[in-house]
């Protein structure tokens, strides 16, 4: 595939969305990544459905589909007759051997670099997100710590305050 044929990372970044708490991506943005109908990479999927475990493909909801297009807000949907099917990782991969085209097979290599790639930030911001926990504990030690000196501090003025003059020994003038 030369380079100027290449998908933008961006382009298939922004068609990955998070549905049933995984990341998709639909069946008509996967068709036109691959330059193809819509109902083509269907009928590709359904002569091969055995290929496809719900785990790797399920079919939006009608609760589902309407979130999205509000999510998406301009909807490009047209007249749709049938909901949409969201493919998982696992499904886009799967569909690699289904749709054994030049384009649709680079275009999976690129579709499995930025999952992996969305996985990886996943992790990272979740290890950040642990560092700030340990942070904010050591701050609450630190909080705790302070308070417990200005107390110490506090209770050695009080008592400094109410000791008597001492009298001085020795030679008086």
């Amino acid at each position: 595939m030369s380079q100027n044929s290449t998908i933008s990372e961006e382009t298939i970044s922004n068609k990955i969305y998070f549905i049933r708490n995984q990341k998709v991506m639909l069946d008509r943005d996967l068709a036109l990544l691959y330059g193809i109908e819509t109902r083509v990479l269907k009928q590709a999927v359904k002569r091969n459905i055995y290929r496809f475990p719900e785990d790797f493909m399920f079919e939006l909801t009608p609760i589902e589909f309407n979130n999205l297009k509000s999510q998406i807000v301009i909807s490009s949907w047209g007249g749709t007759r049938k909901l949409p099917s969201a493919f998982t990782e696992h499904g886009v991969l799967m569909l690699s051997s289904v749709l054994n085209s030049d384009k649709a097979i680079q275009t999976n290599i690129q579709i499995m670099r930025i999952f992996t790639k969305v996985r990886q930030m996943l992790l990272d911001t979740t290890e950040i997100k642990l560092d700030i926990v340990q942070i904010q504990k050591k701050l609450e030690n630190h909080d705790k710590n302070i308070e417990l000196v200005f107390s110490y501090l506090d209770e050695m003025t009080e008592k400094e305050e109410s000791k008597k003059p001492r009298t001085k020994i020795g030679y008086k003038k």
